[in-house]
């Protein structure tokens, strides 16, 4: 990846500019280096750029601030971009048909890997390892859910794995087991999935695998005009493989990391993992690639019914979270003490009071200070806690494509009742002072931020506008769903006075469209495309 030239100007013009600040729209941008000179009128910028300056042609759309993706898992997206796409497959056939192609146009391939199934494309919504069987008995496969909070295995993947009808669930997860034989069906969620598979499955890649993937990432981030990305589960191999890359200036997409937190039960080692998040926040801390702070997954997901509610399922299910508050608490302190950023995953109000009751415990203990402590997802809060979130100065970090119509029909099955018509109330929670932030959580959803500012201003599908919109009165003007993606994300990483706003003296981080939803209507936002990525003055994707 080139560097800016210091002594290098460059004049944008041709295409509306929304700068994300109080100001009109501009005609035009100057980057001197690695920074913006001049936002402002095409005239004004002839005389900010100077004789000599090169000038950049963009031919109408609109350039706005580089997205930052506020929740996403790089690697993963990179790995999910070389599986089995099943996202949009409607049922069991169609999963079993791309499953036997991949493996038939893949013969060489020790497993078949996929990701992307949604329950309500499985038989009752239960997935198990006959189906694959049936498809592909001589190989292990893995299927990662759409959430990546399950997954779904055949016999032979049971089999390396080591899981019998004896191994015992780990905190937190489940191995699914037929009733009557207690043999494994195929069915792996939560803690048994992260501890038990992924350690496997990463065992089974090389450093290259993961140079490969990283890269891929960085390529699907830039040409979506993403400029930043803060990744929500960063690990060993993960850090690792990301310092290869700045090491080597491979690196177009500035990156804010959060250590993954393990939940194994002693509280001991969550402190010594929290020191450990310390460290490396102190000896990652460049430009490009920071380490801020940790990851704790509190419950699971809606869907697969493992999200921690204060009142059960439809189907009467009642799980319990992965962190309760007396475990969570001690390693959330010692985090807010050691100076680290905190994200806590919380799908459901259960596992939303316990995060809010863990960081005011924070609050209570270590006095009052500057914090910027985060909720991930928060896709149903019970309404008493909500103006909680503004008042302790919580960062609401959501995912518009995840309310997208086309997959909720799962979604409001499990709750079943009048919980379904407060599911992803943005405008409420933006409403008690707390910032909003947007991300995409790829590879659990497409990692293109126009689907996510579609769905925020509508309510409606990206993935079939024809469906009614989700809960159309909690849709976002367009104008304040671009900010949540720009500003407000920069704003949740500490980032806001680099980026996030187009004005003079700010990095040079931007993306420009072939089109303006502006002008040009929301719908747009479906066929539009990302035509040029600036990243610190550098281009890093033309597409014409």
């Amino acid at each position: 990846m080139t560097t800016a030239h210091a002594d290098r100007t460059t004049i944008y013009r041709g295409a509306a500019v929304f700068t994300g600040a109080d100001s009109p729209p501009a005609e035009a941008l100057v980057v001197r280096g690695d920074r913006l000179l001049h936002v402002g009128s095409e005239v004004g910028a002839r005389e900010a750029a100077g004789a000599g300056a090169e000038v950049v042609e963009l031919s109408g759309g609109l350039v706005v601030p580089g997205f930052v993706d506020a929740h996403t898992h790089v690697l993963m997206t990179g790995d999910a971009l070389t599986r089995v796409h099943l996202r949009d497959a409607p049922d069991l056939g169609t999963i079993q048909r791309r499953i036997a192609d991949w493996a038939a146009a893949n013969p060489e391939a020790p497993r078949v890997l996929g990701q992307g199934w949604l329950f309500s494309a499985v038989p009752d919504g239960r997935p198990t390892r006959a189906m694959l069987d049936a498809v592909c008995p001589d190989r292990p496969v893995y299927l990662d859910a759409n959430d990546y909070h399950s997954v779904w295995v055949n016999s032979r993947a049971l089999e390396e794995l080591g899981i019998t009808r004896d191994t015992a669930d780990p905190v937190g997860g489940t191995i699914a087991r037929d009733p009557v034989t207690g043999e494994p069906t195929g069915h792996i969620d939560e803690t048994a999935m992260s501890e038990i598979v992924w350690p496997f499955l990463a065992a089974q890649r090389t450093d290259a695998d993961r140079d490969r993937h990283f890269d891929a990432a960085m390529t699907a981030y830039a040409s979506n005009g993403i400029t930043g990305v803060i990744d929500m589960a960063v690990d060993e191999h993960g850090l690792a493989a990301m310092a290869r890359a700045q090491a080597a200036g491979r690196l177009p997409v500035r990156i804010v990391g959060h250590w993954f937190m393990d939940r194994p039960g002693d509280t001991a080692q969550h402190l010594a993992q929290v020191a450990t998040a310390a460290r490396l926040a102190q000896e990652h801390r460049s430009p490009r690639l920071r380490m801020a702070g940790v990851k704790f997954v509190v419950d699971g997901v809606i869907d697969g019914c493992t999200a921690a509610l204060t009142a059960p399922y439809a189907n009467g299910a009642a799980p319990e979270p992965i962190w309760d508050l007396e475990t969570l608490a001690p390693a959330v302190v010692a985090a807010d003490a050691a100076g680290l950023q905190i994200a806590v995953h919380a799908i459901g109000d259960q596992a939303a009071r316990i995060a809010l009751d863990a960081l005011e415990a924070a609050v209570d203990r270590n006095g009052d200070r500057p914090r910027r402590h985060r909720i991930e997802h928060l896709e149903y809060v019970d309404p008493a806690d909500v103006p909680r979130l503004g008042r302790l100065g919580i960062t609401a970090s959501m995912q518009p494509v995840h309310a997208d119509p086309a997959v909720q029909d799962n979604w409001r099955a499990m709750l079943g009742d009048d919980r379904v018509e407060r599911g992803y109330a943005w405008p409420e929670f933006a409403e008690t002072g707390a910032r909003l932030a947007f991300g995409t959580d790829a590879p659990t959803a497409p990692h293109s931020p126009l689907r996510n500012l579609y769905i925020a201003a509508t309510r409606r599908s990206a993935l079939d506008p024809s469906l009614p919109p989700n809960i159309p009165r909690f849709a976002l003007p367009l104008a304040d769903a671009l900010r949540h993606a720009t500003y407000d994300a920069a704003w949740s990483c500490t980032a806001e006075h680099e980026r996030g706003v187009l004005s003079p003296g700010r990095l040079a981080d931007f993306a420009v469209l072939d089109r303006n939803p502006f002008v040009d209507g929301v719908d747009s936002l479906l066929e539009a495309r990302v035509t040029r990525t600036v990243t610190g003055g550098v281009p890093t994707y033309c597409g014409g």
